[in-house]
């Protein structure tokens, strides 16, 4: 016999039939909750690297919600000095820059155990996302400065361990991790995003954003190597630099008034075009 799932809302049986639905319906936030927060956030210290560059400073905010085990890779190795002095030894134009090799070749890492794959990561109803737009059977947002896409959170009661799937989108400026064929074959080298690149989407380990310096990224020489290539002069945690000589960037806090009129400025000018990558989260330095 046929058996027939039974909804309980509306809103459950759009999500199951990949049903298009209006997306005031799932604003992320109350209009009261928006008023009060704060429209500027500080960067999460312990999560942040600070990349000195021979062509100027690249600060990277990192999301363990995404991925723990790289965040802590990055951080562990970043602690033991390990990325002070090496080579962006793979930069493609209108692609991303690639290091972390002590080798300058493409083919070395450290003497750690590999970092499984962490190409999407399963969540519940706490997941700190604001969502922007739900096309078909998703929705697309924002984890901290970062553009993320997650299974639609109705199908949240109905999982078997209450959690939905989200990845991180490989928009200009996210962080990822290099790995060689096998999915867990990650270890220290690591690249930053040039330009939008789907195709790295649930392949390759998203679990960060570039805040400030984009523009040092796109200013790296290209080439496989590059002749004469740029390097990493100094990185750092930014929770170990004193205060007084930190950054000093603000991020534009996803659960504000402000963002999400940006994001619904945004959804009107791009119509059915709109992505995540349209927006990028807003920084001011201070």
């Amino acid at each position: 016999m046929m058996s027939v799932l039974k909804y309980k809302s509306a809103a459950l049986k759009s999500a199951v039939l990949g049903l298009t639905v209006v997306a005031t319906a799932f604003a992320p936030i109350s209009a009261a909750l928006a008023q009060a927060t704060s429209e500027w956030r500080d960067l999460n210290a312990e999560n942040t690297l600070v990349i000195d560059t021979n062509k100027g400073r690249v600060v990277v905010e990192m999301y363990p919600e995404l991925a723990p085990q790289h965040v802590e890779r990055m951080k562990t190795l970043t602690r033991q000095g390990f990325y002070n002095g090496q080579k962006f030894h793979r930069v493609i134009e209108g692609f991303m820059a690639q290091t972390g090799d002590p080798q300058g070749t493409g083919e070395g890492g450290s003497t750690l155990p590999n970092v499984p794959g962490e190409f999407t990561i399963r969540h519940g109803a706490d997941f700190p996302m604001v969502t922007a737009s739900r096309p078909r059977g998703s929705q697309i947002g924002y984890l901290g400065a970062m553009p993320v896409q997650s299974q639609v959170q109705e199908l949240i009661p109905i999982a078997k361990d209450g959690k939905v799937h989200a990845w991180g989108l490989y928009c200009s400026g996210v962080l990822g991790m290099a790995r060689a064929g096998d999915n867990n074959s990650a270890n220290s080298q690591f690249f930053l995003m040039r330009s939008y690149n789907a195709a790295l989407e649930k392949r390759y380990t998203a679990f960060g954003m570039t805040v400030q310096g984009l523009d040092v990224v796109r200013k790296l020489k290209i080439g496989e190597p590059p002749v004469d290539p740029d390097t990493m002069t100094k990185v750092q945690i930014m929770a170990d630099i004193p205060e007084a000589d930190r950054p000093k960037v603000k991020v534009m806090n996803i659960s504000s008034k402000a963002f999400a009129d940006l994001i619904e400025k945004t959804r009107k000018e791009k119509g059915a075009d709109f992505s995540a990558c349209d927006i990028t989260v807003p920084t001011k330095a201070e």
